[in-house]
């Protein structure tokens, strides 16, 4: 029997691309931040909160990428806007950016590309891989992305960054933009996600949607997106499960 892609019973339309959004869904930043921060530190012989580290350097994300959203500022890559902020986070953590070497600040603020996959990333994506196209839709850019699939081994077909939609997510062109370059309808794209405020964006503009559970990317003490809150086409507990709900 030939394989029925899966039909979105929100757009009624087959799927031809799940794509997914990354931090946090297919890689465990926390962790990977954390781990790096705290080598960074040890190697200068500084106790630091590596956890707390990581969460900070995390909460400056939204607020830098807002100032783009609103249009107060010029469209600048997500590797720009971690460099930025990291000379705030180091001067809260006790380190002194003006007294490092550049490349040293460089090297720190390239983490971003370092994040391990969460354990059922990689298999769940080679699975939907063999039927569906996959991929991420990222507010990261393009190196950034590609240097993170080279090292979690995350499978993509394609990889199209916000360097190349020129907008940041949740605004409409970021998923629309997207489907555009793939030459499918809105309604032909999936978006899988941890975060159920992206997914009530990429439904809004006509994408079909996918909540996967990480019910730890912000640590044990996480209170949101614990759980799918509204009637996505599909929910999992992880991209493994969300493959087998696919056909895949």
């Amino acid at each position: 029997m030939a394989f029925q892609p899966y039909r979105s019973p929100s757009t009624g339309c087959q799927v031809g691309a799940v794509l997914f959004d990354t931090f946090g869904t297919v890689v465990d930043w926390r962790t990977g931040i954390a781990r790096q921060a705290a080598a960074f530190a040890a190697a200068r012989g500084q106790d630091l909160d590596a956890e707390a580290f990581a969460d900070d350097w995390r909460a400056l994300y939204q607020p830098a990428v807002e100032a783009i959203r609103s249009g107060s500022r010029e469209f600048a890559t997500l590797d720009t806007l971690h460099r930025e902020n990291l000379d705030r986070v180091l001067r809260r953590h006790g380190f002194n950016p003006d007294r490092l070497d550049p490349r040293t600040l460089e090297e720190l603020n390239k983490s971003w590309h370092r994040l391990p996959p969460w354990p059922d990333s990689v298999e769940g994506l080679a699975a939907i891989r063999r039927r569906y196209i996959v991929g991420p839709l990222s507010n990261g850019n393009t190196s950034l992305l590609l240097n993170m699939a080279r090292s979690a081994g995350l499978p993509w077909d394609v990889i199209i960054g916000s360097d190349l939609t020129r907008t940041y997510k949740p605004l409409p062109q970021a998923y629309l933009r997207t489907a555009e370059v793939l030459d499918l309808r809105p309604g032909e794209v999936m978006l899988a996600a941890a975060h159920n405020n992206d997914l009530h964006a990429a439904r809004e503009v006509g994408l079909a949607t996918a909540f996967i559970a990480r019910p730890t990317e912000h640590g044990p003490g996480q209170a949101a997106d614990l759980a799918p809150e509204s009637n996505w086409d599909l929910a999992a507990s992880s991209i493994t499960e969300l493959a087998r709900g696919l056909g895949a």
